[in-house]
């Protein structure tokens, strides 16, 4: 694969089956449903604080990011965060992540983000290849009904 192969974009709705495909490889915890993303992927295209893009090759999504900006009152002003980022198994370390998180860093610049972060405990080298530092610790609590657990069948 040659950079000429790789296009980084904003995702479009046509994008959907391709991405829906990888969020059933990316989640580990919660078992991605058609029905709710069919809901929410038009929904974050809309949002202007929400960035979704696609990394393509060869005219097909290989990867995709999630993004968002909000306000804070600690960092005064605006923060991004990486809500999810993802590459195909067979396409990776191939500088999918890397176009796809230099994009995100271009547009969270322009929405005068002071900082990126992202929570994650895949791939530490890759974050620290491109200077991002360890910050904390993740938790999580889930409030999900039973249905989306993991190991539930498919809705």
């Amino acid at each position: 694969m040659t950079s000429d192969d790789l296009l980084v974009r904003r995702a479009e709705q046509k994008d959907a089956e391709e991405i829906f495909g990888l969020t059933r490889e990316f989640a580990l915890s919660v078992r991605p449903r058609r029905e709710p993303f069919d809901v929410s992927f038009p929904a974050l295209l809309a949002n202007p604080d929400a960035l979704v893009l696609v990394a393509a090759v060869g005219g097909h999504v290989r990867g995709y990011l999630l993004g968002f900006v909000h306000l804070t009152l600690f960092a005064n002003g605006h923060v991004a965060w990486v809500e999810e980022a993802m590459t195909q198994h067979g396409f990776r370390r191939r500088g999918l992540g890397r176009a796809l998180l230099e994009e995100f860093e271009t547009w969270a610049r322009t929405r005068d983000a002071g900082y990126i972060a992202l929570a994650t405990r895949r791939a530490p080298e890759f974050y620290q290849a491109l200077s991002y530092e360890s910050a904390g610790t993740y938790y999580r609590k889930t409030i999900r009904p039973a249905e989306d657990a993991p190991g539930a069948p498919p809705a």
